[in-house]
């Protein structure tokens, strides 16, 4: 159990609440910009949809120096929310806003949403609706499409579905979604989403886990709970949340320390989770609560070349851990796969010729690239065979987690970098069909994983 001790202002909060049934918690750092909204969407929803429940939005702040805090506490108050909604609630709507402590010395995402499950199982919450500080789309139907299969459906778990640009969320895309998928058995299709409901029952279980780890403390929660989730033999659900528009990059630009984080978990979780998931087979999809909607998010620009160049340049840098951390034949075509990714970078900067400037601008990147990449392509076999090759590398303890997420960094680069050119002229309805096709791939390969399990990890 980590240490994660309640200060004592927090433990003030509580006293002053005294409990709730129901609670919608906040993660934030300097999002000033953009709490307010959410801050009011959630009052709403709790004042429309849950009027006879005692309710208490908690925002859980780590240190923000921007005002964050001040705009949740100066947010229009609750009564305001009533007249607009023309709904009495029959109890008082409270809002804290707090700095969370850290977990053994450790500050992030996790740290905060743990807190969260704290003051929730204090207050004896029925259902803990969780939602992001930077969201654009939240309106106050979101929490009761989070909250509502818990109350309502005997639900613990309730995984949002978006409708995301084909080229946000690539993390999800490539790794968690069709990794959780074919391990489990279970379609859940946003498993890091972000904005989520758990129940009463499940915050108790969260806190009760003794695999609290750093990475679990920041980015790497969100597949931490689902897992948990999953594995724990929870009752499982999405909700259709619609557009989810937020501050999406592009991955090659930031990709910064969540995709190490977050493949770490997943790695660590599926090595020690074998025993649920080694005898499944195919998947199956979950519930799906709510009105299917039909929105299209913001554009999102990604810069090819620069994809493919640190596809390339990693493997100059890394090429021996590749070596070492896949199988030789999965390496050697993964290092065939970065040498032309380099050639087509070099011949689409050159592609202006007799010394005229090349626009760099990602669309026409992208497009200057178009003519010269029709060969190549990051199959689907591949990579999946590169994700279960890492498998195998930690659970057998040949490498750690930490090491071989960061190792794989420059190849997932490739591998996004493949999907953006192939996808570019698709629809969306197009892309995530070629998102399904990826995680079927991942079944069709499950079983060989299964077979090297037996033979290379379980003795």
């Amino acid at each position: 159990m980590p240490e994660s001790a309640l200060t004592p202002a927090i433990r003030e909060e509580i006293a002053r609440v005294g409990s709730a049934d129901i609670m919608v918690g906040i993660p934030s750092y300097r999002n000033a910009a953009t709490i307010g909204h959410v801050v009011r969407a959630a009052q709403a929803g709790l004042v429309q949809y849950f009027p006879d429940l005692r309710p208490v939005v908690v925002n859980s702040d780590g240190g923000s120096a921007d005002g964050t805090q001040r705009v949740v506490v100066e947010t229009e108050p609750p009564d305001y929310i009533e007249r607009i909604l023309l709904v009495r609630p029959q109890n008082r709507l409270t809002r804290v806003s707090l700095t969370y402590p850290e977990v053994d010395g450790v500050a992030g995402k996790g740290a905060a949403l743990r807190t969260l499950f704290l003051i929730a199982r204090e207050l004896g919450v029925q259902a803990l609706v969780v939602v992001d500080s930077d969201l654009r789309s939240i309106v106050p139907e979101w929490i009761e499409l989070l909250a509502g299969p818990v109350l309502k459906g005997g639900y613990d778990y309730v995984s949002p579905l978006y409708a995301r640009h084909k080229w946000d969320g690539t993390i999800t895309n490539t790794v968690t979604y069709p990794l959780t998928r074919a391990l489990y058995g279970l379609r859940i299709r946003q498993p890091i989403g972000g904005d989520f409901g758990v129940s009463g029952d499940l915050v108790a279980a969260y806190l009760e886990r003794d695999d609290w780890e750093p990475e679990v403390s920041r980015f790497g929660i969100d597949i931490w709970m689902t897992t948990a989730a999953v594995a724990g033999g929870f009752a499982v659900c999405e909700a259709r949340l619609g557009a989810k528009v937020h501050d999406p990059k592009d991955p090659g630009a930031d990709l910064g320390p969540m995709f190490r984080q977050v493949v770490a978990t997943a790695l660590r979780l599926s090595a020690r989770n074998a025993d649920r998931w080694l005898d499944v087979r195919g998947s199956r999809p979950v519930p799906a609560y709510g009105f299917e909607r039909f929105a299209d998010p913001p554009p999102l620009a990604v810069d090819t070349l620069r994809l493919l160049g640190a596809f390339h340049d990693g493997s100059h840098a890394l090429g021996e851990t590749w070596r070492a951390m896949l199988a030789p034949a999965t390496a050697a075509e993964v290092l065939a796969l970065a040498g032309e990714a380099g050639r087509l970078v070099d011949a689409a900067d050159t592609r202006g010729g007799h010394g005229a400037a090349v626009d760099h601008s990602p669309e026409s990147r992208t497009e200057a690239l178009a003519d010269l990449v029709a060969a190549f392509a990051f199959p689907d076999d591949l990579w999946t065979q590169v994700v279960y090759d890492l498998l195998v590398t930690v659970a057998s303890g040949r490498m750690q987690a930490d090491a071989v997420a960061a190792a794989l960094a420059p190849v997932y680069l490739g591998r996004v970098g493949s999907l953006v050119i192939e996808t570019r002229r698709m629809t969306a309805e197009e892309a995530e069909e070629r998102v399904e096709s990826q995680a079927r791939a991942f079944e069709r390969l499950k079983p060989a994983l299964a077979e090297r399990w037996r033979t290379e990890v379980a003795p």
